[in-house]
């Protein structure tokens, strides 16, 4: 069977082009379609087609791209395909193409529905006024252009959900890929000097939170959990947050330490260090919990969002509403005697090698031979 993956468009670095790239794993004779490509180091074997988008400066503007993107995708132009997969946490899910792909099943793998239309007080890019002007009709018409779909797959009962009530469409769930392995192998032998110097550096027991630095990440709360159990806390990643998650751990001397831009072992080897992950951010899957799973390291996480699907309560970590006081350092303790076995045994249920083999299975059971 020929098909035509399709993606909102294709950055360096991204969790929905992790998925994208395991997509085309599994599918390598297909074809991808995206918006515009601004990754071709990542898909170096393919041929990826891109929109009159890509040869304007609005490529480098996702905002001033945005009233443009329905319309574009509805104009592909003419392609043969037995079915198309759409990759979409914005618009994706409109597309359409000319010639015989006209008539091709469309199928939905679907991140999220565009937060900030949907569910802005997830995302602050819903708030301005002119998003605010605009939601009302692009959920019609995003709700009606969600029913072409011939089936659609969210990548967590959370995201599900959400589909029933954006779209009033039910969906199957397959969770997103991780590459486990890269986790569960010993790091050791891949640190550079520097990096075994930040870990020297560091203190002997801590809990760690890791992410980009944005403010839904809530890295403050980690900093909650740290101060209620009287552990020290490592914050490892880089962002726009920095300064004030810096003058936060000012207010609290010699408890907080900063690791920017790990590599993946030095992440590795912090995951491992760590007596806990914290993790206090409501996401749709969130890959990492499964990554520091992976390395037998227990995860507090919240109790709603992705990470309360992953994280087993009371096996593989603790799910929690309030990272602050008792809770918190309940939470800690029992974190700390979690065995890791389960951990690593949770993880693997989330390997990329089950991605591939349950995205199959569901493009085969929905397009005819």
């Amino acid at each position: 069977m020929a098909g035509i993956i399709v993606h909102e468009w294709l950055a360096k670095r991204g969790g929905s082009e992790n998925v994208v790239e395991e997509i085309v794993a599994t599918f390598p004779d297909a074809q991808l379609q995206s918006l515009w490509n601004d990754a071709p180091q990542r898909f170096t074997d393919l041929d990826v087609a891109e929109t009159w988008l890509a040869r304007t400066p609005l490529r480098k503007s996702k905002a001033l791209a945005l009233p443009f993107m329905p319309a574009t995708w509805r104009h592909l132009g003419a392609a043969d395909a037995d079915w198309i997969l759409c990759s979409s946490h914005l618009f994706s899910h409109h597309a359409r193409f000319a010639g015989p792909a006209r008539a091709a099943p469309k199928l939905v793998y679907a991140h999220t529905p565009a937060r900030y239309i949907w569910t802005p007080e997830l995302d602050a890019r819903g708030n301005n006024v002119l998003a605010k002007a605009a939601r009302m009709p692009l959920q019609r018409l995003d709700r009606g252009r969600a029913q072409e779909a011939q089936a659609v797959a969210a990548n967590s009962e959370f995201v599900r959900q959400r589909i029933q009530n954006c779209w009033n469409r039910d969906s199957v769930v397959i969770h997103p890929p991780v590459d486990v392995q890269a986790f569960a192998d010993d790091p050791s032998g891949q640190l550079t000097e520097a990096d075994r110097a930040v870990l020297d550096g560091l203190p002997a027991t801590f809990v760690l939170g890791a992410s980009r630095f944005i403010p839904y990440k809530r890295l403050d709360l980690v900093i909650s959990v740290g101060v209620a159990a009287d552990v020290p806390v490592v914050l490892a990643g880089d962002g726009p947050s920095l300064p004030e998650l810096q003058a936060l751990a000012d207010q609290h001397p010699g408890r907080v330490s900063f690791v920017i831009k790990p590599s993946r072992a030095l992440l590795s080897a912090l995951y491992r260090r760590a007596l806990a992950y914290v993790f206090p951010a409501i996401e749709d899957f969130g890959i990492m919990p499964v990554e520091a799973m992976a390395t037998g390291t227990p995860v507090i996480a919240r109790d709603v969002g992705g990470a309360a699907e992953s994280v087993v309560d009371g096996v593989t970590g603790v799910h929690l509403d309030d990272f602050t006081g008792q809770a918190a350092r309940e939470a800690v303790t029992i974190a700390a005697g979690l065995r890791p076995e389960d951990c690593i045994a949770r993880a693997w249920q989330f390997d990329k090698s089950v991605f591939h083999s349950s995205l199959r299975n569901w493009v085969e059971s929905e397009v005819p031979a």
